[in-house]
């Protein structure tokens, strides 16, 4: 699954940020004019998830994994409920295991 950040906001201007939501891992993709940066994640190894989402304007989410922060901007409110919910699930059943 998919998820893209307004161009709208900040940051996001001419490359959105975009995240991918997979079966065992997450891909966040920053693209850039001459490079990019991707991030693969293991929904095992994220110990946290922090969500700001003001009243008005952009949700943020953060993911701690093992003492790093990674923090994407730019999404809507429902689309950071979602992608939350999808990651939880997948580590409730990574621990299940």
């Amino acid at each position: 699954m998919k998820f893209t950040a307004s161009r709208l906001s900040e940051g996001n201007k001419v490359f959105p940020t975009e995240i991918y939501l997979e079966e065992n891992s997450i891909e966040i993709k920053s693209p850039g004019l001459f490079s990019g940066d991707s991030k693969y994640l293991q929904y095992e190894d994220i110990t946290s998830i922090e969500v700001d989402s003001p009243m008005i304007g952009f949700s943020t989410l953060r993911l701690f994994l093992n003492g790093n922060k990674i923090e994407v901007h730019g999404f809507s409110k429902s689309d950071i409920k979602q992608i939350r919910k999808i990651i939880d699930e997948a580590r409730s059943k990574r621990r299940g295991r």
